[in-house]
């Protein structure tokens, strides 16, 4: 690919013979460079064992097409507001049955070893693990190419050396071609199966399998083109549909979505869209040259839905809520896993119902439960429903995610508690889970051009909402002193934009 006065790519001819001119270019390479070249070269012309591999290097060889960019689309069509005025407290009438909060029991299960290994501090610690089944004799040491530590699970594994020499080299759409028939000939199957296994035993979901395989990738590799070339390849083997393209001479690696990930800029193929997740919020990315096709057999989409929490070992730590209603003070202490804040604080964008949908940490909600019954037991569902929305209110401080982050993060519910701040649709999915938790009650999200509210299916007077079914009694997280079934005054005549239904269980 080269650049014409203006900037824009032209599309090269890289078939055939080479041409005379890179034929004298190659004698001013270095030594090390030509050996690359030559030993990529040769491992492109390897017959592979899965015959896909054969039919997908040869389609790799044809002429790529230009593709150009979309900008990703924001959540918000205006930005949200910076400040929110308290509400003028208004009473509610105590309606509805007295409140007797279950909470079900935490079912007790062992973590199942990931890998039978541990690091072993000595020697070599980024490549040595140890072996820890029960034996009689002293743990044998067992060396690893590689080691990483996974949100607090430390993972080795074996890389093959046809992999490992693998290399983006030259810089155009012949190089892609060559680290393809590199990897290709190479004897990746008990890696990729490795994969699998550990994303089954973590309960992985596709962002996790996301990240695990970027960590692979950069673990073996130090030039980021080489890195997207690796995860490419890993994931084409996994059954994600997953492409590159070149802009600029560099690679660029595009994930297929059926759901929209917001603020990242993506590609049409016909009907799908492919995302630049590696852009998530850093900008555009531009014209690219690329493929149609999907690897054979590779068309899983990338889903970024987390219906259950992975298993990371617990980094176990402790926060205590405060806030005041009528005049008295109230503690929520609970606990928390900081390998899974981490987890959740590398999300890109999801579409609302993710966040909406993913249940809190088991001992995290016991602890948040637990407190919370004993101020609402007794009390007739409307106080005990204003009681859990005050505390959301009040036990944070109000930012944008703007003001906070730099850019837009919607919370899961889990970090909504972690972090000393939030915004409005934060607080709707930490409300929302409560109350359908709590009380069993429906809830969904309402959704503003600027703001994040949420409404109850409770048959109690106040301002409401009709989400096409059936009118629902208006609740805002964010309107602070406001009771259930009063909305800012700004958006009460206001027709909402869309509603994220809260599945229950």
């Amino acid at each position: 690919m080269q650049q014409n006065k203006v900037g824009e790519p032209k599309l090269l001819k890289l078939f055939g013979h080479f041409s005379v001119a890179l034929l004298l270019s190659a004698s001013v390479l270095s030594a090390q460079n030509f050996e690359d070249f030559k030993r990529s070269q040769a491992d492109s012309f390897k017959q592979y064992k899965d015959e896909r591999d054969n039919a997908f290097n040869k389609y790799l060889t044809q002429q790529w097409e230009a593709y150009n960019a979309f900008k990703g689309t924001p959540l918000y069509e205006k930005p949200k507001p910076k400040t929110i005025a308290p509400a003028k407290p208004i009473p509610i009438k105590s309606v509805g049955p007295t409140i007797s909060v279950k909470i079900k029991p935490i079912e007790h299960i062992e973590p199942k070893p990931v890998q039978k290994f541990i690091e072993e501090p000595a020697v070599e610690p980024q490549k040595t693990i140890v072996d820890v089944t029960p034996t009689k004799e002293a743990p044998k040491v067992v060396k690893k190419d590689i080691v990483l530590n996974f949100f607090g699970t430390p993972l080795g594994f074996d890389i093959p050396k046809g992999l490992k020499n693998a290399k983006y080299y030259p810089k155009e759409q012949k190089g892609i071609t060559n680290f393809f028939g590199s990897a290709a000939s190479s004897e990746h199957a008990e890696l990729i199966s490795e994969i699998s296994r550990v994303s089954r035993v973590m309960n992985l979901n596709d962002w996790g399998v996301y990240l695990l395989v970027f960590d692979i990738s950069e673990q073996i590799f130090q030039n980021e083109d080489d890195t997207k070339l690796l995860s490419w390849f890993i994931f084409n083997k996994l059954g994600y549909a997953v492409k590159v393209g070149l802009a600029e001479k560099h690679v660029v690696l595009m994930h297929y979505s059926k759901k929209s990930i917001y603020s990242t800029p993506n590609y049409s193929f016909g009907k799908d869209k492919f995302y630049v997740v590696a852009n998530y919020s850093k900008g555009n990315v531009g014209q690219i040259y690329s493929y149609k096709q999907n690897y054979p057999g590779a068309d899983k989409a990338l889903d970024l839905s987390m219906k259950t929490l992975p298993n990371f070992p617990s980094n176990k730590k402790s926060k205590t809520l405060t806030f005041e209603e009528l005049g008295e003070s109230y503690s929520i202490p609970f606990s928390y896993n900081q390998n899974l804040i981490d987890f959740m604080a590398t999300y890109p964008q999801a579409d609302y119902d993710t966040f909406f949908n993913a249940p809190l940490d088991a001992n995290t909600y016991k602890d948040i439960a637990s407190s919370l019954k004993k101020h609402v037991d007794g009390k007739k569902a409307s106080d005990a429903l204003n009681f859990v929305l005050h505390f959301v209110q009040k036990s944070f401080d109000y930012e944008t995610d703007e003001q906070q982050f730099g850019r837009e993060k919607v919370m899961f519910a889990q970090e909504t508690l972690y972090f000393n701040k939030s915004d409005c649709e934060d607080r709707a999915v930490l409300f929302s889970y409560l109350i359908k938790e709590l009380f069993g009650i429906g809830v969904v999200g309402v959704k503003y051009k600027d703001h994040m509210a949420t409404a109850l299916h409770v048959p109690m007077q106040g301002d409401k909402v009709y989400d096409g079914k059936r009118e629902l009694v208006l609740a805002d997280p964010t309107y602070m002193n406001a009771s259930i079934g009063q909305s800012m005054p700004k958006y009460r005549p206001l027709k909402p934009e869309s509603f994220i239904v809260v599945k229950k269980d």
